[in-house]
Formats: structure tokens, sequence, C-alpha cells
């Protein structure tokens, strides 16, 4: 395969709780004219649907090919990287990158593991329980007047600066660090969830009124993105912790 092949099949677009069929077969449409072709969806209201078939033109192959799952955090537990699109600020900031930065990002963790570009519903967009499992926010520069755009044209804009970044590597894939490749969200949730209960038994953390903690840490280690060696080192803190403490896990 060639380097641009090897690169995009790594890249899957992401939809999430998705109303309109039409709009799933518009976003298959703008992925294949740039070259990608792993389509996930989170819980669709109407899929498979005429209207998305309709849509998609001829990029059908690609809803057929589809995967269908019941929530994001099943969607992306194969993924190193994990960037939501979103159109609004948060009340807590994140790391925002805009498309072509994000498709630089993409395109040198791709040479290590697959990445995920997330994309929420057309009414509210994801939810803050979604964003806690992505790494950074992905905001298209539009008019700020007017900067509602179409699911399938937001889709489009960032296959399209994928596309771009795979062809200006020359041949090269970008930065590797052979040696730092981060987990995939499976683990890194095993971790967090480890994480939550022992904060808990340590009565470090009130998860009847948690506040902004549980979000603020996952924030932090998503930013670090943490390997798999560094997960277990931090699990095996953390069983230290409950042992001293004399706790169970």
């Amino acid at each position: 395969m060639t380097l641009e092949t090897n690169i995009l099949d790594r890249c899957c677009v992401v939809l999430v709780e998705t109303s309109h069929p039409g709009n799933i077969g518009g976003v298959a449409r703008a992925m294949k004219t740039m070259g990608l072709s792993d389509l996930r969806l989170v819980s669709p209201k109407k899929f498979p649907h005429a209207e998305a078939s309709a849509r998609a033109a001829g990029a059908a192959d690609l809803l057929h090919t589809a995967k269908v799952f019941a929530t994001l955090s099943d969607a992306v537990v194969d993924c190193g990287l994990v960037l939501a699109t979103s159109a609004r600020d948060r009340t807590i900031s994140w790391p925002t990158l805009d498309p072509r930065e994000a498709a630089g990002r993409a395109m040198a963790q791709a040479v290590q593991s697959p990445v995920a570009i997330v994309f929420g519903s057309e009414r509210v967009g994801l939810t803050n329980k979604q964003l806690d499992l992505c790494h950074a926010l992905v905001q298209i520069p539009a008019n700020p007047d007017y900067s509602s755009l179409n699911l399938s044209a937001a889709a489009q804009v960032i296959c399209y600066e994928l596309r771009v970044a795979t062809l200006s590597a020359g041949g090269k894939t970008g930065v590797e660090q052979k040696d730092h490749i981060p987990a995939g969200s499976g683990e890194f949730d095993l971790f967090f969830d480890h994480l939550l209960k022992v904060l808990t038994q340590l009565e470090f953390l009130d998860p009847d009124n948690p506040r902004q903690l549980e979000r603020r840490l996952r924030r932090m280690f998503n930013r670090m993105q943490p390997d798999t060696i560094e997960l277990n080192i931090l699990r095996g803190i953390l069983t230290a912790a409950q042992q001293k403490a004399g706790v169970r896990e």
C-alpha cells in the first residue's frame, strides 16, 4: 500500500447520535472523495435508511461497511488519539486545534495506532461526558457571525485536511516515537476507573459531589497520553496505595 492509503485507512470518522440519515450519507461521500473509508456510527437515529444511501451517491460501500456501536467509548476503544469536533466553547478549557493542526497530529499518530475524528449530533453536538473520552477539540475557524456548518460540510473540511497532510508528507511518516505509543482508549478507561475507585476509597474524591475533579483529571491524563507501560506503572502505584490503606481493589 502507499503511505497515503496506510495512513488514511487508520483514520476513522465517528458520528454520534446522528439525527438525519441523509447526513450520514453526506459524510460517507465526503470521506470517500478524500480517501477515507472507516465510518463508525454511535446510536444513529435512523440507519440504514434510503436517504443515507441517496446522499452517499457513489460512496454506498462505506455505508455497507460502517460499524454501529452503542456508545462512543465502544467506538474508539482501539484508538490512540481521539479528536472531537466542536463549534462551541466549554466551561473547562480543552486543548484546541484548527483542522490543519489536527490533521498533522492525526497523521503522526496514525503511524502508531488508529485515530478517531468524532462529530456530535446535529442539534447539541457532543456532551461533556462524551468529550471526556477525547484528547483535544478541533474547531473550524468559520465566520463568527454565522459559524453553523452542516455535518457533512464540516466532515469534508476535516477529511480534506487529513488528505492534504498525507500528501504533504512526501514519503515521510512524521515524527515516529517507537518508544512511546499511547495506550488505546479501552486501556485508558480501565486505568481511569481504577483511579477513581482508589480516590474514592481514600476519601479524596466524594462521588456524590465530584465537582470538576473527575473531568480535570481525565483532561490532564488525556493531554499526557500515557502509553501502556506507563499506565501499568500508574495502576501498580494505585494498587500499592490500596494495599497500604488496607482497602481491596
